[in-house]
């Protein structure tokens, strides 16, 4: 598995964006936890739209044609 993003990184962006928000210890695992599986999910369903059309590399294209759709499902 490759390298993550820092801690620090991760809750200083949170903290830039939300300055008065209180946050616990492990909340920036959580995000960072969901941007990754939204990440996962948003590539294999942009991999079966590129194999859909018979492409074998996945492009711009099929991202945008099913980011709307992982969107959607990824709010809960």
């Amino acid at each position: 598995m490759g390298r993550s993003v820092p801690r620090g990184t991760v809750r200083s962006a949170i903290k830039k964006r939300l300055p008065n928000l209180r946050l616990d210890g492990t909340v920036d695992l959580l995000i960072y936890l969901s941007c990754v599986l939204f990440l996962q999910r948003l590539a294999a369903e942009a991999r079966l739209k590129a194999v859909e059309d018979r492409s074998s590399v996945i492009r711009s294209s099929h991202i945008r044609a099913v980011a709307k759709v992982v969107l959607k499902k990824s709010k809960g």
